[in-house]
This record gives C-alpha cells, sequence and structure tokens, in this order.
C-alpha cells in the first residue's frame, strides 16, 4: 500500500488537471513540489485507477484529464464546494436531480463546511427556477450565517445606508434579492443582492417577528408593487400554459377554479400592462384597476379604425 504523502499528492494531481485544461509536466512539478518524473509516475497512477489522463507533444502539449467511460469523483476547493451548494439550493425546489445531488454533497463535505451549507439551506427559497448568482458567494455566505444566527446586517444600497434584519434569500430565474426587515423604514423590503455593497453583519441579535413567505413576498416586489400601476386579470387559461408563458419576475400568477387563472402585474404604464396580457392570446378580465377597462376600450377602438382602414398600395 503507497504512503499516505503519495496519496495525498496524486489526489492533488487529480485537483489541478480538473481545474484547467492542460498543464505542462513542469508546471505541474512546481505546484506540488516534486520533479517531472514523479509527475510521470503519478499520471501512470491514476490512469490505473480508470482516470484517462491525455499526454500530447509540442507546442500547446502537456497533461489533460479526458472525459471517461463513467464519471469519476470530482475534486472541489472550499470555495469551489460552498459555490456548487449555492446552485443547487437554488435549484433543488424545482428537481429532484439538484436535491439528490445536494444531498450527496452534504454527506461527503468536512464538518467545517457541512455548517455552512446548512445556513445556506435555512436560509434559500425560490421562485421557481434555478438562480444563477450574479454575486460573489461570500456576500451569499454572510448574509445566509445572519438569517440563520438572526443578527442585524448593515449595508449601503443605492448610495443610502440600511439597518436590516435579515429573514431569507431567494433566487430568481436571474438575480438573488434578501427579504429583510428595514428597522429605517419600519417595513418589510425586497433587496437585490447585486446593489448591496459593504455588507456587515452586526452583533445585535433580534425577535423574529412573523414574516410573510419569502418567495411570495419578493416575486410580488419584483413583478409589480415597486411599480406605479398595479393590474389583476383573471384569464381564461389553465394555470401551467400562463405560467409557463410569463417570467417569475414579471407577474404573479395563481391558480382559479376550472381553466382560470389570476393574473398580477405591475409597470409604469397601463397600456404597458394590457399589451402584455393582450399577447398571451387568451381571453381575459379586467378586476383591477377600473381606469384598466377605459384603456381596454380606446384599444379596442383604436385596432378597430386600424381594421377598417384601407388598404394601401
Amino acid at each position: 500500500m503507497e504512503d499516505m504523502g503519495t496519496t495525498e499528492r496524486v489526489l492533488a494531481l487529480l485537483g489541478l488537471l480538473q481545474q484547467r485544461r492542460v498543464w505542462t509536466g513542469p508546471e505541474l512539478a512546481e505546484r506540488l513540489g516534486v520533479t517531472t518524473r514523479t509527475v510521470r509516475r503519478d499520471v501512470e497512477r491514476l490512469r490505473v485507477l480508470g482516470y484517462p489522463v491525455h499526454a500530447g507533444q509540442g507546442v500547446g502539449g502537456g497533461y489533460q484529464l479526458g472525459p471517461g467511460q463513467d464519471l469519476p469523483p470530482l475534486l472541489f476547493d472550499d470555495e469551489e464546494a460552498i459555490a456548487t451548494a449555492v446552485a443547487l439550493l437554488a435549484g433543488a425546489e424545482s428537481g429532484d436531480a439538484a436535491l439528490r445531488a445536494l444531498t450527496k454533497l452534504d454527506r461527503v463535505l468536512p464538518t467545517r463546511l457541512r455548517h455552512e451549507m446548512r445556513a445556506l439551506a435555512g436560509s434559500v427559497s425560490s421562485l421557481g427556477a434555478a438562480g444563477r448568482p450574479p454575486v460573489e458567494s461570500e456576500a451569499l455566505m454572510t448574509l445566509a450565517r445572519a438569517c440563520r444566527d438572526e443578527v442585524e446586517v448593515g449595508f449601503v444600497y443605492k448610495g443610502q445606508e440600511r439597518r436590516i434584519e435579515p429573514y431569507r434569500l431567494v433566487a430568481s430565474d436571474r438575480r438573488w434579492y434578501l427579504l429583510a426587515y428595514d428597522l429605517g423604514r419600519d417595513d418589510w423590503r425586497t433587496f437585490r443582492l447585486d446593489r448591496m455593497s459593504d455588507i456587515s453583519v452586526r452583533t445585535w441579535r433580534f425577535r423574529p417577528r412573523e414574516a410573510p413567505d419569502a418567495a411570495s413576498y419578493v416575486q410580488e416586489s419584483v413583478s409589480s408593487r415597486v411599480y406605479r400601476y398595479q393590474a389583476r386579470f383573471v384569464v381564461h387559461a389553465p394555470f401551467d400554459t400562463v405560467r409557463a408563458q410569463i417570467p417569475a419576475t414579471a407577474a404573479v400568477v395563481r391558480p382559479l377554479a376550472g381553466d382560470t387563472c389570476e393574473v398580477t402585474s405591475g409597470a409604469g404604464s397601463l397600456d404597458f400592462i394590457l399589451m402584455h396580457i393582450v399577447l398571451l392570446g387568451h381571453d381575459f378580465e379586467v378586476v383591477e384597476p377600473p381606469e384598466l377597462r377605459d384603456r381596454c376600450d380606446v384599444l379596442a377602438r383604436r385596432l378597430g379604425r386600424a381594421a377598417l382602414s384601407p388598404v394601401r398600395e
């Protein structure tokens, strides 16, 4: 049986080969602190274990880990493991495969990282699509810990200093959001993580308030509540059909009895909201606001005139 030093070195070599497409022998030797001859021996050890390590000659040549018949074990450093956990957590609600992968990752993580991943598990929601975080994993981890530990957080948002009680991280199809109680505004607020800077966790703990459902609250915030106008419709089409037509961040869709659903959306213009509903291609009713019915009448007359206009050669 090989000594522990050799085993650790071979695993380190495997990790390097997974990080980059091609390594030269001298580069690997320098990173591992050994000779190129030892690198060649360790490459042979990996091949015996079933890893297809290719060796190219000449300019641009070097050692390269190729695809194998079976999926080999993957080696992650701490940051890669946490980043993988973040991505899996964001998609865990939308697929069994992501949940199984997350369970396997949790089973093999070192204790120091398992605590971090479970902090995320209790602090992340989804709007129904696996988010690809456009923020650094450190920001996610900092806020996830704050949600878990129930401690206040300070940060700068759009040039203003904010102090909040963080409750939950929410992943949408494009961005990460934080549901928090804004102590300066004395109300619930939604914050985009890519607009937050100078995030600092305070030592002051808070007693949790009765919080709204995070995913629903954030979805309503980003799809309608932030706009000048909010509108509600009854659409005569199945919920699944309409949900597939509208991004989660564009409107809130709720199932109703039969093949109907309710759509709530917002925009800076009533005509803009109305045109989006029309383009869905289903019959609908205006629930609110009342003035939107007037806009329907105006739009109908305009379209009627266009239909009756003479054809120009």
